[in-house]
């Protein structure tokens, strides 16, 4: 499924296309979710475009990415610059409800750009670099979804299950997130580097049998 042995010029275009149009968009809708419930900020800093300059992180969206296919790697990763969100704005409005909405917003949106790229695949024949970029947005959409599903500090996934358990009034959540959350990185760094990825990431695996 993904194979980098001989460099192929629309293969690159619709991997870094499908790629962008998955991590920008998340970050996107984190901004405009949360300016639905009042909050400004990130509209206020020009956040809530398109254009892909002003989510680019110079380490997420370049380097990683070109280091990971410059290695050959078997697959590309990355993330775009958060986009701002001030959540005391958010839960004033909405609640914790809302505080929920805004965490999740990135993974429904990873979620539903996966389905509709799977159904648009059903309706494009062909080799094309439509089939490919179409191709490739299934992938990383349910590659991000997953991902920031798991409950892991700074992850969207720790984040909604710490305001679910403010809402409930279970402390216990947001005493663990408060534990584990300087070891946040190191310890997604270990599940990545290790086995423990394929068990981490079987959500991801059964959701691409289905979707391709």
């Amino acid at each position: 499924m993904f194979d980098f042995g001989g460099f192929d010029i629309f293969k690159a275009v619709s991997i870094v296309a499908a790629l962008m149009i998955a991590i920008i968009g998340h970050e996107i809708m984190h901004g405009y979710v949360a300016y639905r419930y009042g909050d400004s900020t990130a509209k206020s800093e020009g956040r809530l475009s398109i254009n892909p300059i002003v989510h680019v992180d110079l380490v997420g969206t370049i380097v990683v990415p070109l280091l990971l296919f410059i290695s050959g790697s078997p697959f590309l990763f990355g993330w775009a610059k958060p986009v701002p969100v001030n959540m005391w704005t958010v839960v004033r409005n909405g609640g914790y409800n809302g505080a929920i909405a805004v965490s999740m917003a990135g993974i429904a949106y990873n979620l539903l750009m996966a389905i509709t790229a799977s159904v648009a695949l059903g309706f494009v024949g062909g080799e094309t670099l439509l089939t490919q970029i179409l191709y490739y947005l299934v992938i990383y959409n349910v590659i991000l979804a997953v991902f920031n599903l798991w409950p892991i500090p700074p992850l969207d996934g720790s984040n909604a299950l710490g305001y679910i358990g403010r809402k409930f009034g279970i402390r216990a959540i947001d005493d663990f997130n408060a534990k584990i959350g300087g070891y946040g990185m190191i310890i997604l760094i270990i599940i990545l580097a290790t086995p423990l990825s394929s068990i981490f990431m079987l959500p991801a695996r059964v959701l691409l049998s289905i979707l391709l």
